[in-house]
């Protein structure tokens, strides 16, 4: 999985270290590189496996042809998404496109989501954070997870 946050910075030639443990996590799964699109529920970058973007794209394409919004998420998401292969040191060269929808200058914040992660501008993030833990507790009753029992 993507745990926890790290912070990297751009290299003079605009490549940027992804975190050794998310390219494990992503080797272990037969990916050497990610798949990266600009969110469209927050200033930061979405970063899928290949097999997740896969699993949306299947999503979209079960809706039927002729609705509106098999277009917008076609067009929101798989349209503007970019596969980033890392190079021998691990890094990957991030669009301008994409630093600029996330409006990150030379730092940003790797940020792990479960099965998949996000990458930030550092104080963006953090003013994000806070909402979102705010939010976190009010909505935590609405978290449950199922209970399995062996007999």
């Amino acid at each position: 999985m993507f745990l926890s946050t790290f912070e990297n910075k751009l290299d003079k030639k605009g490549r940027v270290s992804v975190p050794a443990s998310f390219r494990t996590y992503l080797s272990n799964l037969g990916y050497n590189g990610i798949i990266c699109y600009p969110s469209f529920n927050n200033n930061c970058i979405e970063a899928w496996p290949q097999d997740r973007i896969e699993k949306i794209s299947q999503a979209i394409d079960s809706l039927n042809p002729f609705e509106e919004k098999k277009d917008y998420f076609a067009t929101s998401i798989l349209s503007e998404s970019i596969n980033l292969q890392f190079d021998g040191e691990g890094r990957i060269l991030i669009t301008n496109k994409l630093l600029k929808h996330a409006k990150i200058k030379s730092s940003m914040l790797f940020v792990g989501q479960g099965k998949t992660f996000q990458i930030w501008e550092p104080a963006s993030y953090e003013k994000f954070k806070v909402t979102a833990k705010r939010k976190s507790n009010i909505h935590r009753a609405s978290l449950k997870w199922e209970q399995k029992f062996n007999k």
